[in-house]
């Protein structure tokens, strides 16, 4: 089988959508050596996050031709007249897009719907933003031969806001990187929190500093544990949200007891988990979810949020909260460093949930839907 992929996330987004995208290559390549894999990507990438790809000997890169369309409106466009012409089984968007025109060109496609949180919480995007993604992504979910969700509040989302027929949707899970699974030695440990000069006692918090991710809950409710517990804080600032976060911690009296790190290399996230008290997701609407599994994988008990599909990804042993209650969040903290024993039970029982998000389950899911799209692409060719 010679599959397509949209490229570009992978290629050159180090984070959320490009793992997923990395992992999905990744996993189908690994389990599936008889398979080719083209990446369809507007530029070359560079970085240690691409070198595994790089290594695989079935995966191959394909860029635009000097003359033609360039960037992004090669990837909207151009990629499909590639796809006929290197005779694709089947193409799959990784991250809520396909080509405009992928019905024309004659190939079975996939899209990966990560989120419509557009939808769900508007107010936390530009206008215009929020038209093109509503544009973009609707028009992908509509033109798609199937649709992969990566969760099942996602797959609710779309059946309901895009009017998809369910059966179109198939929920795949999502992993995250093997090495969050590696526990780390009390060196390692040492050496990372000598380095990023972390407190000796912290509890974490990964994402990006917005109001949807809800880091404010997690700020108010620190003035109530205990004094000797930090907050450390992995994310980039996003439109400005960080000094909002700086001024609530000041007129709350905790500005040090907060650590911000940004731009810090994936290589030190597992560690950063692995040394927290306890992982913090108060997020209001996700996807999926991923620190939240990544925390699991850890070891690491976790608090999230109710309202989206942090459930899913938790499962039943982690503990749940009102976002917009600091009272329940300061509760759950005091109740798992209070109980050490019932804290080991429920970290134990978290890594044992996270066991269904493996790779490999992951991959031959993936790899399940694409032969039905194909198959079901040809029936309908045929009745036609």
């Amino acid at each position: 089988m010679i599959i397509g992929y949209d490229g570009k996330r992978a290629v050159n987004n180090m984070t959320g959508l490009g793992n997923y995208s990395r992992f999905i290559v990744e996993g189908i390549a690994e389990e599936n050596p008889g398979d080719t894999l083209l990446l369809y990507t507007p530029k070359e990438g560079s970085g240690p996050r691409l070198d595994k790809i790089r290594k695989l000997p079935n995966v191959e890169f394909r860029y635009p031709a000097p003359q033609g369309l360039k960037g992004s409106l090669w990837r909207t466009f151009g990629i499909t007249n590639h796809l006929r012409a290197d005779k694709v089984d089947i193409f799959h968007g990784l991250s809520n897009e396909l080509p405009l025109n992928i019905r024309s060109g004659g190939v079975p496609s996939v899209v990966t719907m990560h989120d419509v949180i557009y939808r769900r919480l508007p107010g936390c995007y530009k206008p215009i933003d929020r038209w093109m993604y509503d544009f973009k992504y609707g028009r992908s979910c509509r033109n798609a031969d199937h649709i992969i969700a990566v969760s099942q509040r996602t797959k609710d989302d779309v059946a309901e806001l895009y009017d998809i027929e369910p059966e179109k949707v198939t929920v795949v899970y999502q992993g995250c990187d093997p090495q969050f699974r590696r526990q780390w030695s009390a060196e390692e440990l040492r050496e990372l929190r000598s380095r990023l000069r972390l407190p000796q006692r912290y509890l974490l918090q990964v994402g990006t500093i917005e109001k949807r991710k809800n880091l404010e809950i997690s700020v108010r409710a620190l003035n109530n544990i205990s004094p000797d517990m930090s907050l450390v804080v992995v994310g980039k600032d996003h439109h400005g949200y960080k000094s909002y976060i700086e001024r609530l911690a000041a007129e709350s009296g905790v500005t040090d007891r907060i650590l911000f790190l940004e731009g810090l290399p994936f290589k030190d996230l597992p560690g950063i988990n692995q040394g927290a008290e306890i992982v913090l997701y108060p997020s209001r609407y996700e996807g999926f979810g991923i620190p939240v599994l990544e925390a699991l994988e850890s070891g690491r008990p976790v608090i999230a949020a109710t309202g989206s599909c942090l459930e899913e990804a938790g499962g039943p042993d982690t503990l749940y909260i009102n976002p917009d209650d600091p009272s329940d969040m300061v509760q759950a903290v005091h109740a798992l460093l209070s109980d050490p024993a019932a804290t080991r039970m429920m970290t134990q029982a978290g890594k044992e949930y996270a066991l269904r998000f493996r790779g490999e389950d992951m991959a031959a899911k993936v790899k399940n839907v694409y032969e039905y799209t194909i198959e079901n692409f040809k029936r309908n060719k045929l009745h036609k």
